[in-house]
């Protein structure tokens, strides 16, 4: 190599990244890649620019660099619906995580708006986030937004309907399982299910989940199949009426929310009915204001949100570091068992 030339100084000019990338042989972005530790270089070749660097006595420039980074330490969440119940807990674990990598995040609610989301998205995109958290309303499978494909995306509760994509939902079919084992368990063999809308995901995955334990025990469900309706107590009270009058023998009920469960404790009381001595109900969802409030306290299955939002998160931090978790991840959910 030619004897570098000294300035007025006396000092020999500092090498730059183009010095570096010119002796190691390879672009100036390669140089950059290798000696940021970035993926996609080739072992041989950052050994390469790592030699070139050190005999060049190279010390990186590290304002230029933050200055040139594609970085911003900055995450966009998108909901759509920020007044849901089930959204604010995935909020706040996700944004745990978060905070515990000094990232920085933008919020905004899609409104359940297909285009208002889009929108979103762009706009958080011109702000050069480094990943995007999309955290939908229900458990039904959603089409993928219009992403470009080196900023990673992480879907939480709705997953996308793309495998290739990465997704993070509750396990509601194992919710149901766990209801119906908990009143098997409690000896209880005339059990019916009251669930909500057959048009939700959720409901349909907590009736197959309720459906496979009673096949495993062998006890047919009272009336022969999950009575799907609405989510309110109005349609919890109505079900248990009929139930009540056309079953004497029943005693259990896996109710498909705790706002159903609600109206169903209430309706077998109406009715002379005892919870639990002479029926147990399970609700799902283990909304503190309605299974506390409850008479008796409601037990109910726990979606374990806050550590859903942490998982998706966590899933998008990773992937924003280079390492993709793709595929549809079903997290873990919880019973909790009080008095009904």
């Amino acid at each position: 190599m030619a004897e570098q030339q000294r300035g007025d100084t006396g000092a020999l000019p500092k090498s730059t990244l183009a010095d570096v990338a010119r002796l190691a042989g390879v672009s100036i972005a390669t140089a950059s890649k290798a000696l940021n530790k970035k993926t996609h270089v080739r072992e041989e070749t950052r050994r390469r620019v790592e030699e070139a660097a050190s005999s060049l006595d190279f010390t990186p420039n590290f304002f230029a660099k933050a200055l040139n980074s594609t970085r911003t330490n900055t995450i966009g969440m998108i909901t759509s619906d920020l007044d849901n119940r089930f959204v604010l807990p995935i909020l706040l674990g996700a944004e745990d995580a978060f905070g515990s990598g000094s990232l920085s995040v933008l919020l905004a609610d899609a409104r359940d708006d297909v285009l208002r989301e889009q929108l979103l998205v762009q706009t958080l995109l011109t702000r050069r986030v480094d990943g995007l958290l999309i955290v939908g309303r229900t458990t039904n499978s959603r089409p993928p937004a219009t992403v470009p494909g080196d900023v990673p995306v992480v879907y939480v509760y709705a997953p996308s309907d793309d495998d290739t994509d990465t997704s993070f939902t509750p396990d509601n079919v194992m919710a149901g399982r766990l209801a119906a084992e908990r009143l098997l368990k409690a000896g209880r063999t005339r059990i019916a299910l009251v669930n909500g809308e057959a048009s939700y995901a959720a409901a349909r995955d907590r009736a197959e989940g309720v459906a496979q334990a009673m096949e495993e025990a062998r006890i047919p469900l009272v009336g022969g199949k999950s009575l799907f309706g609405q989510w309110g107590e109005g349609w919890g009270r109505d079900c248990a009426r009929l139930l009540a009058s056309a079953h004497s023998d029943l005693d259990g009920i896996v109710a498909g929310s705790d706002h159903i469960a609600r109206g169903v404790i209430d309706a077998l009381r109406e009715e002379g009915r005892r919870v639990p001595d002479d029926v147990s109900v399970v609700g799902f969802d283990n909304w503190d204001i309605l299974v506390r409030e409850s008479r008796p306290p409601l037990t109910s299955v726990d979606m374990n949100l806050d550590d859903l939002g942490r998982s998706a998160a966590q899933a998008l931090v990773d992937a924003i570091d280079g390492r993709p978790r793709t595929g549809r991840h079903v997290e873990p959910v919880r019973l909790v068992v009080r008095e009904s």
